[in-house]
């Protein structure tokens, strides 16, 4: 079947309708016929919005699980850890932990979705609960009773649940020594690790790994994979990054993308290395291949990635709400289109401003220039990626940034504006985390001098995920609706939301390279 077919076909018994009628059915009983429904089904669109507990097996599975359990014997959940918690274990054939996330755009304002985000991606870091509350505005025994009434399941269980599946993730596809899999995993030593395992999967991590599928291993190099759901437009996203890719940072090449990576642990050390990123259609899959210097930080990597590729979308309830793009402009609105984020927030804050009122490759150049001067050296041995963008600690140590970035060709409002941003970032001050919600985040940057709306709706779509971002001002919205005044195509993109941000990449894609 193909893009169209997928989600502008007989939308009414896809995903929405069935997990709808479930929502809203009568009784338990209805509901679990509802919800068998999609199982029977094998549609990729339910990945990751419930899981089937098998009583007769014991096993948990996902919704395109090619094997198909009686309906006597079904027990649905929302969440893996929920039937973790029941006592179920993972489906060594799906594999429930590459089910694509649960994308809801009112989870940016919900406490438990935002703690659950930052443990699932923060789960090798060994932050302790209070710090996480902290970091999010709460104490710890709220956070603790507000995830426990979202998911029935305690913050701990779930973060052991994240750090389970990531080790299984690791032992499957990859032929990482178990000492090493047991570390990048969070746990603190291999005995903890076999037993937390062999407790919650009646199998130890040497039983699972017999039973594995590991891919093909590059020398000094992993290979892991992010699911997503069809359709997904890949070859878009690419021409989306290619056009900014940063020199000495990022490549982008006809089938994939790659970039260096800098991330700093909670004591200020680092872990540089390098990913790259193709897509596996027949599996719906991105495959994720990096360094191996980069297993310390292997959750926070994947999460990044997530985001950046958009994997937790569903294709078709945006393309439901942008389908009327096509009255505007023939052809706009394009099944599987996603939204690309971004790995590095300051990165991307700092190419933002550098691109306010100049053209994508002037923003490039200047770019490149405080990369070579300023980033930081990485040995890759891949050509092209030589340095990491400088962290905001490092431009706010510059003795005048003004007169440092004025010499690469920076006008000194934006580099004040850089400063200020770096400022916010290294004091805490703003979040680009993905923990933060966006409403506050973008009533800090609108406060900044320098920022406007434009830059603010920008950098919230980019770096924070917003699915419902508009820029009427902007040079690409306005050639693409040429017969409309700002004001009008405001209004306009008032039918488009929830997914604003989703229906600007669709405008921006219909006007070419």
């Amino acid at each position: 079947m193909g893009a169209a077919s997928i989600c502008k076909g007989e939308v009414a018994s896809g995903r929405n309708a069935v997990l709808g009628e479930a929502k809203s059915s009568g009784s338990e009983e209805s509901r679990k016929r509802a919800l068998y429904k999609a199982f029977e089904s094998k549609d990729a669109r339910f990945d990751g919005q419930v899981f089937v507990g098998v009583s007769s097996t014991g096993i948990y599975c996902r919704p395109v699980c090619p094997y198909m359990p009686k309906f006597e014997n079904c027990t649905f959940y929302e969440t893996s850890a929920e039937a973790e918690k029941a006592g179920y274990r993972p489906c060594l054939v799906c594999r429930p932990e590459l089910a694509p996330g649960n994308s809801s755009v009112d989870a940016y304002a919900n406490l438990a979705q935002r703690t659950a985000r930052l443990l699932k991606e923060n789960c090798t870091s060994g932050e302790g609960m209070e710090r996480l509350a902290a970091r999010l505005g709460y104490t710890g025994r709220h956070l603790r009773r507000a995830f426990e009434r979202e998911f029935d399941v305690t913050p701990l269980q779930y973060l052991q649940t994240c750090r389970l599946q990531l080790a299984k993730s690791l032992l499957a596809d990859t032929d990482l020594p178990i000492s090493q899999v047991a570390v990048a995993s969070g746990f603190g030593s291999v005995r903890r690790f076999n037993d937390v395992f062999k407790q919650n999967y009646r199998l130890t991590p040497s039983d699972l790994r017999k039973r594995g599928n590991r891919q093909a291993r590059f020398e000094g190099a992993i290979v892991m994979r992010l699911g997503y759901r069809p359709p997904y437009r890949f070859d878009d996203l690419l021409g989306f990054f290619r056009l900014r890719a940063l020199d000495g940072v990022e490549v982008v090449g006809d089938d994939f993308y790659a970039r260096t990576v800098r991330i700093f642990s909670g004591e200020g050390d680092a872990v540089t290395g390098w990913v790259r990123v193709s897509n596996d259609a027949d599996r719906n899959a991105l495959a994720v291949t990096m360094s191996e210097s980069l297993l310390p930080a292997t959750s926070q990597i994947m999460a990044r990635l997530r985001r950046q590729f958009d994997t937790d979308c569903d294709p078709c309830a945006v393309y439901k709400g942008i389908a009327s793009l096509d009255e505007a402009v023939s052809g706009a609105a394009v099944p599987g289109t996603r939204l690309p984020g971004c790995f590095d927030g300051f990165e991307t804050a700092v190419r933002a401003i550098l691109g306010q009122q100049v053209t994508v490759a002037a923003a490039n150049k200047l770019a490149a220039r405080i990369v070579e001067t300023y980033g930081a050296p990485i040995d890759t041995d891949i050509g092209g990626l030589t340095h990491a963008f400088p962290a905001p600690e490092e431009v706010l140590a510059l003795n005048s940034i003004e007169d440092a970035f004025g010499e690469l060709g920076v006008i000194r409002t934006r580099s004040r504006t850089i400063a200020e941003i770096a400022r916010l970032l290294a004091e805490g001050e703003l979040d680009f985390g993905s923990g933060a919600i966006v409403s506050e985040q973008m009533e800090r940057l609108l406060a900044v001098k320098g920022i406007g709306p434009w830059s603010a709706n920008y950098m919230a779509m980019r770096i924070l995920s917003y699915p419902d971002a508009f820029m009427e001002t902007d040079a690409g919205i306005k050639h693409a609706l040429p017969d409309f005044s700002p004001a009008e195509r405001l209004r306009l993109a008032e039918k488009w939301r929830p997914w604003r941000s989703y229906a600007t990449i669709a405008l921006w894609n219909s006007l070419g390279a």
